[in-house]
């Protein structure tokens, strides 16, 4: 996972951001051919984003459970991620299309996401002797005094 940085630290970042959850549960482990072409149409989606400096993902970090996987996104703008998430000439677009002709139906895979637009100003992260993670991983993190020794300060609020 990484060195750990001592003591305590806090994301180097106080603009907006937007946290996207993404994911999928297999609902039948039998139907394979169903929820296997959904597993593996991430990772295209994924590829091409960090490649593209300019597409909006700041990044990801990628949970996996019994059934499925979870991944937690970090972009600059919703409206970077509704541009690739509709955008017909990127991965997300013909995959989405092909979940649904070929995989919905059956009820065999799920698939959700849940999207959370943070304001500047209203993060707030704490990491005590960690490897660097989340949103401190993609901005790297600074000694939480920089930015307040309370998560009321973090947050820009009285104490």
């Amino acid at each position: 996972m990484g060195e750990v940085i001592a003591g305590r630290q806090t994301a180097a970042y106080d603009g907006e951001v937007v946290v996207f959850l993404i994911g999928m549960r297999v609902n039948s482990l039998i139907k394979v051919r169903e929820w296997m072409p959904v597993f593996r149409a991430m990772g295209p989606m994924l590829r091409e984003l960090m490649k593209d400096k300019e597409s909006g993902l700041l990044g990801f970090r990628t949970l996996p459970t019994w059934r499925g996987v979870t991944l937690i996104q970090y972009w600059e703008s919703v409206e970077k991620l509704q541009a690739f998430a509709n955008d017909t000439g990127r991965t997300h677009r013909p995959a989405w299309v092909e979940y649904f002709r070929n995989s919905f139906k059956s009820g065999a895979v799920g698939i959700w996401h849940e999207t959370y637009v943070v304001p500047a100003g209203n993060t707030e992260t704490i990491y005590g002797n960690m490897p660097l993670l989340g949103l401190g991983k993609i901005t790297g993190v600074e000694p939480v005094g920089k930015r307040g020794d309370t998560a009321a300060q973090r947050l820009h609020q009285a104490d």
